[in-house]
């Protein structure tokens, strides 16, 4: 079996940053799913498809074309449908928008098979908010990422604000918030730590605390 190892968790819990830096360390393949939602949220408004619209989602989905393409700064070009939309992807209104498509069952089961391909040895770091207890419950090891909503909307707004973008904190906030119930009471696979995952907050540590506490876990269950 190639290992997985999934780590799950709110926006702005670190989990992308965390889960592509033990990839590289480990020398593994990475699946950020979020991208995979975000994609399908940009193409659905810029085809004018309403974000509750289940079939016209679920078609989307179904022949959304996504590519990641290497490029000269630290995050890889993306494409979506043939669109290059690196810095969209990222923000704000793709967020928005995979949050409401993210709760669609149909949409769910037609992007599953397209993140469980990312599977390929000699392993798989996949991040998202339902790895570890639907997409990969086999993984050997889940961790479930958190922090307060506070400290998750301090580092979405630092992102946001060096990528260029026009937003407040107390309106991040408030969406971060509306955005973890929504993901916890959706009926298709909500936010919550798998049964067998270890919940770590980052509250109070830095990135590099996580990152080693993360590898030193996977080596400790790897017997490295």
């Amino acid at each position: 079996m190639i290992p997985v190892l999934a780590i799950d968790g709110p926006s702005g819990s670190g989990k992308g940053a965390v889960g592509a830096a033990v990839a590289h360390r480990l020398g593994w393949h990475y699946l950020d799913s979020g991208a995979v939602y975000r994609a399908l949220g940009l193409a659905a408004l810029w085809a004018g498809v309403a974000c509750d619209d289940g079939r016209a989602l679920t078609d989307l989905a179904q022949g959304l074309e996504l590519r990641f393409v290497p490029g000269s700064g630290d995050e890889p070009a993306v494409f979506v449908n043939d669109r290059e939309c690196t810095t969209l992807l990222r923000g704000p209104e793709a967020a928005a928008a995979a949050s409401q498509v993210a709760v669609i069952g149909s949409v769910r089961t037609a992007l599953l098979a397209r993140q469980q391909a990312a599977r390929r040895p000699p392993g798989l770091v996949a991040d998202g908010r339902d790895m570890g207890s639907h997409v990969f419950p086999d993984a050997f090891l889940k961790i479930f990422l958190t922090a307060s909503a506070e400290v998750r909307a301090q580092r979405r707004y630092d992102q946001l604000k060096a990528k260029g973008f026009s937003v407040t904190l107390p309106k991040l906030i408030g969406e971060i918030r509306e955005r973890d119930e929504r993901d916890i009471n959706r009926p298709v696979a909500p936010l919550k730590p798998a049964r067998d995952a270890v919940v770590l907050d980052s509250s109070d540590l830095g990135l590099n605390d996580v990152i080693d506490r993360v590898v030193a876990m996977v080596e400790g269950r790897l017997g490295s």
